[in-house]
């Protein structure tokens, strides 16, 4: 049976992503095992944009204890999480829906 009731977003998600989180609570009648889903989802995107923010602090690449370029664990840290976030999505049926924070390409060359 799907709850109708009026559902709060998990405060620790990223702000974008609880916005993400309660426009697909409002959009979609949920129930509490696909919530729990979708929370893990928004849970994943948030992993990846933290990664993603670290590679771009750090780069790509460190130099390990023999001088030899390796890839951070932080882009496969970013790589698992959006696969998981695809996947959760993809298993919702959201697949069509737009991830949190995401927008437009822009027209033209412009802003």
């Amino acid at each position: 049976m799907v709850q109708t009731y009026r559902r709060v977003s998990p405060a620790h998600l990223e702000r974008e992503t609880r916005d993400f989180w309660l426009a697909i609570n409002r959009e979609w009648a949920l129930e509490e095992h696909h919530v729990k889903i979708l929370t893990a989802a928004c849970e994943a995107w948030d992993r990846a944009q933290q990664a993603r923010r670290a590679l771009e602090e750090k780069g790509l690449t460190y130099m390990d204890r023999f001088g030899q370029p390796k890839a951070r664990p932080e882009a496969a840290i970013e790589r698992r999480n959006r696969t998981e976030f695809a996947r959760l999505i993809r298993e919702l049926g959201l697949d069509h829906v737009e991830p949190p924070g995401s927008r437009p390409p822009r027209i033209g060359g412009q802003q």
